[in-house]
């Protein structure tokens, strides 16, 4: 199981992770929910009706890896749109941005923080040694998998990486160069992912 989730009984998953390992993945968590900011909730007044129709913003993050998470949902794939158009497919995500970017935000920080939860649990498990296994409900898998998704759509943004090509060429990269290991975790964590996306599958 070294490297890579399998499933287990009940429909989870497990994996063996090491130290560093646990270390690297916790990290990044942390580091993406600093970036994803603080839920309406921790900033709100005590009233729930207020709190159930707070609008979200209506333009996209300033952040690169922000508007990788939470991009526009109205785009032309087919090319660059007319004027008229543009400004209709602007109106139409801002729109659409302000009723869903809230709970968009606060499902990615769930799900982030649910990794965090779930390796200082096996942390403290395994106190001593140096490693252990995680296991995973399905309900957390799922979560999991929506925060590795978010740590390589992260990573990817500040790597530069638009396609499969680009990810390509990571592999070739000197040992000396400085975005090394940042390409490192990035495809580290993609085998991750499609390992647990396999356990999910029915």
């Amino acid at each position: 199981m070294p490297g890579q989730f399998e499933p287990i009984p009940g429909g989870g998953a497990a994996v063996a992770l090491d130290d560093v390992e646990i270390s690297i993945i916790r990290s990044l968590a942390v580091q993406l929910l600093e970036l994803i900011g603080p839920g309406p909730a921790e900033n709100a007044s005590d009233d729930p009706l207020a709190e159930l129709f707070a609008e979200g913003p209506s333009e996209p993050p300033s952040d690169p890896v922000l508007r990788r998470l939470f991009p526009d949902a109205y785009g032309d794939p087919e090319g660059t749109p007319q004027a008229k158009e543009a400004e209709e497919q602007r109106a139409h995500s801002a729109e659409f941005r302000r009723y869903t970017e809230n709970d968009l935000r606060a499902g990615k920080r769930e799900n982030a923080l649910a990794v965090i939860r779930a390796l200082d649990a096996l942390a403290s498990e395994a106190a001593g040694e140096s490693g252990a296994v995680l296991k995973l409900s399905a309900e957390e898998s799922r979560q999991w998998l929506g925060a590795l998704n978010d740590l390589r759509l992260a990573i990817g943004s500040r790597l530069e990486i638009a396609d499969e090509d680009d990810t390509d060429l990571l592999y070739r990269l000197p040992d000396e160069d400085p975005r090394k290991p940042m390409v490192m975790a990035y495809l580290w964590l993609g085998g991750l992912q499609e390992s647990l996306v396999a356990t999910l599958m029915p």
